[in-house]
């Protein structure tokens, strides 16, 4: 059940910060009944920015093969990285 606070619990920082760090969800807070903004841990937030790098670049290699872009094998690939970065 995602955890909700009205933004007044905004003025109790360290128990926000305690209940971010503790849960590791994000807690969103509310601001007249309506959702305001979305408050988590930077660990929390690296993980969220980290499935997002990975969903972006799948997106774009999907993206690219639909415009005519051309696959290659796993190991042929692996051989292409191998010379490029190590000789």
């Amino acid at each position: 059940m995602p955890l909700i606070m009205p933004i007044k619990e905004l003025r109790e920082t360290n128990k926000i910060s305690t209940i971010a760090h503790e849960k590791q969800e994000p807690i969103f807070i509310t601001k007249n009944g309506y959702s305001d903004l979305v408050v988590m841990s930077s660990e929390l937030y690296e993980q969220f920015a980290q499935v997002n790098r990975i969903d972006q670049a799948i997106y774009e290699s999907e993206r690219e093969l639909q415009e005519g872009g051309e696959s290659m094998e796993l190991d042929d690939a692996f051989e292409k990285l191998n010379k490029k970065y190590y000789g």
